[in-house]
């Protein structure tokens, strides 16, 4: 209540301004840009899962332990004092359990409170930068947040900047990913390790492991037509030989016959 009665007096002397200097107003909902930004949903999809496992484990607990106190109950005329107290014990001891459980997940600085942060602060703070950005480029004096406690009772449609709010964050994330492309492509082509022991080792890039590998194909190629060649140049050779040994033998058996005669 404090705050809207300081929104308003605000609003008030901001009025009282505008008669004494042209100033510009937006407004933006800041529900409606989150809606529209694909991290955003991912984001709460993600969020909505893991709280939904986190339920489950605790309406576990739960059951057990009214499964528990159902069995006491049905049991207790025949338990002995100490066994009853036991078993009470037993049972404050999960219920204890599924308090602290309950906190860890849903508390205040619990599990779930910590992966808003991780997954929807970034996003907000993307919506932030773009705000600041159309502001200063657009000369705004004043954007407000529709979807805020601030109690809008008329809004013009044409002070609202959220589509060029989206649109700034659109923009940024595909220069972004062009970026990291470009990058990604850079550091391919020469990456470097380092070890636990503290050394470093040259990872051949993606690029150079291609072109490595083409060169290697060339010259495996190379290295079999020159054996095919080689194998070809010895057959000739052979059957050279083997030619030649035939005329001489062929002399030697003629001669030889003439010398039997």
């Amino acid at each position: 209540m404090t705050r809207n009665v300081l929104l308003i007096a605000f609003l008030i002397l901001s009025l009282n301004s505008i008669a004494q200097k042209a100033q510009r107003i937006g407004y933006i909902d800041m529900e409606y840009i989150l809606q529209n930004i694909p991290d955003y949903t991912e984001a709460q999809s993600k969020i909505n899962a893991k709280a939904i496992t986190w339920q489950s484990n605790i309406q576990s607990q739960q059951k057990e332990i009214e499964d528990l106190k159902a069995e006491l109950n049905n049991e207790k005329a025949l338990l002995t004092k100490e066994l009853i107290v036991e078993k009470e014990e037993d049972i404050q001891i999960k219920e204890t359990e599924l308090k602290i459980l309950q906190e860890t997940y849903f508390g205040s600085n619990g599990d779930l409170f910590f992966l808003r942060q991780q997954l929807v602060q970034p996003i907000q703070d993307l919506v932030y930068n773009a705000v600041q950005d159309i502001a200063s480029k657009r000369n705004y004096d004043f954007i407000f947040d529709k979807s805020s406690d601030l109690i809008m009772l008329f809004s013009n449609q044409q002070y609202d900047v959220s589509e060029l709010v989206i649109s700034s964050i659109n923009r940024t994330e595909k220069l972004n990913e062009v970026k990291a492309k470009r990058e990604a492509l850079t550091n391919k082509e020469a990456v470097t390790t380092i070890n636990d022991d503290g050394t470093t080792d040259n990872v051949i890039s993606e690029r150079e492991q291609k072109r490595a590998e083409l060169q290697l194909k060339l010259e495996e190629k190379k290295a079999e037509q020159l054996k095919k060649r080689e194998e070809l140049k010895k057959a000739i050779e052979d059957k050279r030989l083997q030619r030649i040994k035939e005329i001489e033998e062929a002399k030697k058996a003629k001669k030889a016959k003439k010398e039997n005669n």
